[in-house]
C-alpha cells in the first residue's frame, strides 16, 4: 500500500511464495506492488537492515520561509491551521507557494507543535464497578425526520445508562429540557431496571431553567428526587462534555440505531405518539440485548428501589377567567365553561397536565410547550366553547381565539370561505351549526373531507343537507293500537287449570 513500508515477513513471505508462483500472484498474494516486487528480486537484504535514509529526495519548499516566518507565526498563535498559514504565505509570496505544500506544511507544524508546542489535555479512562453510577442526557432527534400523521415531529429523547453494562432506556420528550421529564424518564428507568445505582450524573441542565432563581429551584427538586432513591446527585461541569462521556457516546449509538431501524422499517411516518414510542421502546430493547452478559453482572449490584415513586410533576396555581381559558408556563388552555372563575390546582407533567378542585381531578389534556417558532402556543378545545357560542353565535365572527380553536385545518378554510360569501351573521350562524353538527354527529373527520370537496367546486355547505346526511332525524314512531282481552278470558283460563 503507498505510504506503507515493506515488512521483513513481507519480503520472506514473497520469496516464499515466488516458487510456486508468478511474480504479480505472489505480490498479489503478499500485499505488495508488482513493482516492488521486482525491487526484492534483487534485493540481498532486509528492509530492517538497511540503514535509515538520511537525504532529502527533493528540495525544501519552505526552506526560505520556515524560520524567518512561519515560525513566527505560530509563537504568535499557536493554535493556527497549516491552510491558514499557507494561505498568509501565497498572500505574501504571490505564486511561489501552490496548494500542493499544503501537505507538507501540515507535517512540519505538526512536528514543531510537537517538539514546541503548549501542554496538552490528557484524558484519564475511568472504571466503573458494577452499581456505581447512572447517567442521564438529553438529546434533539429532529435529524431522524420522523412525522405523526403526515406533520414532522420534532422532539427530543431523554436516555438513561448505567455506565458498567451500559443498560440504558430511553423516553421520548415533547418541549424541552425540564425536570418533568428528567424526573419521569429517570423514574421510568429505575423502575424497569429493578434497583438504584450509587450515584447519578447529568449535564449542567442549563436548557432547564432561565434564570437564578429557577435553577435553585430545579436543583433543589432534583436533589429532593436523588434523596428519595437513595443517589449521590452529580452535575458535569458546564461546557464540559466528556465529563458525561459514558452517556454522550451513547447518544449517538441510539440515533444511528434508531436511524437504522426506520430504514428497515421503510418509512419514518407513524400514525401517533403511542405508536413512535413503542418503535423506540423496541429498539431499545434490542440495543439493550447487546450487553446481556453485563446487565445480568450489574443488575445484581444496584440498591433496592424505595416502596412509591416520588412526584415528577410541577405544580401551580392557575385561575379560569371569565372567558374560559387559563395560562400555564405561557401556554393558554381552554376548560369547560362551568369552571370559569375557579381557582385550580394545575399538575403539569412532561407530556399532559391535570387540573384539581378541592382533591377532584377536573381536567387533563396534552400539554404544550412553548418554542422559537411558537412562544405562546394555544390548546383551545372547540367543544368547550360551543354550547355559549351557540347561545352567542355572532361573537364567532371577531372571537380573538377563533382560529385557535377550529378542530381541523378544513373548517378553517370553509370559515374563510363562508365569511367572504355570505354577511356575517348568516356566515356566524352556518359556522356554529357545522361544528354543532360536527360534535353532535361524531363526524369531525368524516364532514372536514365534504367540507375540502365543497371548497373544491366553489360551493357554500348547505347545512340541511349535511344534516340529512352526517345526523338524520329519527323516523316517526309507528302508531301502535293495544287491544286489551276482557276480564272473561283470565276466568276461563282458571277454570281449566
Amino acid at each position: 500500500m503507498p505510504g506503507k513500508r515493506i515488512t521483513d515477513l513481507q519480503v520472506s513471505k514473497y520469496k516464499e511464495l515466488r516458487g510456486k508462483h508468478s511474480q504479480e500472484a505472489a505480490a498479489a498474494k503478499t500485499g505488495i506492488s508488482v513493482a516492488s516486487a521486482r525491487r526484492l528480486e534483487s534485493a540481498t537484504t532486509l528492509p530492517s537492515q538497511r540503514p535509515p535514509r538520511h537525504w532529502r529526495t527533493r528540495a525544501d519548499p519552505l526552506a526560505e520561509v520556515w524560520a524567518s516566518e512561519v515560525v513566527p507565526m505560530l509563537e504568535g498563535a499557536p493554535s493556527l491551521m497549516a491552510v491558514t498559514v499557507l494561505e498568509e504565505l501565497q498572500r505574501r509570496h504571490p505564486e511561489r507557494f501552490a496548494d500542493g505544500v499544503l501537505r507538507t506544511l501540515q507535517r512540519r507544524v505538526s512536528q514543531w507543535r510537537a517538539e514546541h508546542g503548549g501542554e496538552r489535555e490528557l484524558f484519564f479512562a475511568q472504571e466503573h464497578p458494577p452499581g456505581r453510577l447512572g447517567l442521564s442526557d438529553f438529546t434533539v432527534a429532529d435529524d431522524l425526520d420522523v412525522s405523526l400523521g403526515g406533520l414532522a415531529f420534532p422532539h427530543r429523547l431523554y436516555q438513561f445508562a448505567l455506565a458498567h453494562s451500559g443498560w440504558r432506556h430511553a423516553r421520548v420528550v415533547l418541549g424541552g429540557e425540564s425536570f418533568q421529564s428528567l424526573a419521569a424518564g429517570l423514574q421510568d428507568a429505575l423502575w424497569m431496571a429493578g434497583g438504584v445505582p450509587q450515584e447519578h450524573r447529568t449535564d449542567s441542565l442549563s436548557a432547564a431553567f432561565n434564570n437564578l432563581a429557577e435553577r435553585e429551584e430545579l436543583t433543589r427538586r432534583y436533589q429532593a428526587l436523588c434523596k428519595h432513591y437513595g443517589m449521590r446527585p452529580t452535575r458535569n461541569n458546564t461546557g464540559v462534555s466528556h465529563e458525561n462521556g459514558s452517556i454522550e457516546a451513547r447518544q449517538g449509538s441510539l440515533k444511528r440505531g434508531l436511524d437504522q431501524a426506520l430504514l428497515l422499517r421503510g418509512s419514518r411516518e407513524f400514525d401517533d405518539l403511542p405508536a413512535y414510542e413503542q418503535f423506540v421502546a423496541e429498539t431499545v430493547r434490542r440495543l439493550n440485548a447487546r450487553c446481556a452478559r453485563a446487565w445480568e453482572v450489574e443488575r445484581t449490584s444496584l440498591q433496592p428501589l424505595p416502596t412509591r415513586r416520588t412526584s415528577d410533576f410541577e405544580e401551580m396555581d392557575a385561575r379560569v377567567s371569565k372567558f374560559g381559558v387559563f395560562s400555564a408556563k405561557g401556554v393558554l388552555y381552554s376548560v369547560p365553561s362551568r369552571l370559569a372563575g375557579q381557582r385550580l390546582k394545575v399538575r403539569l407533567h412532561s407530556t399532559y397536565l391535570d387540573a384539581w378542585l378541592g382533591g377532584v381531578k377536573v381536567f387533563e389534556c396534552e400539554r404544550l410547550h412553548a418554542s422559537t417558532a411558537d412562544r405562546h402556543p394555544k390548546r383551545i378545545d372547540w367543544r368547550h366553547m360551543l354550547p355559549n357560542l351557540k347561545r352567542k353565535p355572532g361573537a364567532f365572527a371577531r372571537w380573538v381565539l377563533r382560529d385557535a380553536m377550529f378542530p381541523r385545518s378544513e373548517y378553517a378554510l370553509a370559515w374563510e370561505h363562508i365569511s367572504q360569501a355570505l354577511p356575517e351573521r348568516a356566515a356566524c350562524r352556518l359556522m356554529v351549526d357545522l361544528l354543532d353538527l360536527a360534535d353532535r354527529a361524531n363526524v369531525v373527520a368524516e364532514l372536514a373531507i365534504e367540507l375540502a370537496r365543497l371548497l373544491d367546486g366553489a360551493e357554500l355547505p348547505d347545512i340541511d343537507v349535511l344534516r340529512d346526511r352526517f345526523a338524520p332525524r329519527p323516523a316517526a314512531m309507528p302508531q301502535v293500537v293495544v287491544v286489551l282481552p276482557s276480564a272473561a278470558v283470565y276466568d276461563e283460563l282458571l277454570e281449566a287449570a
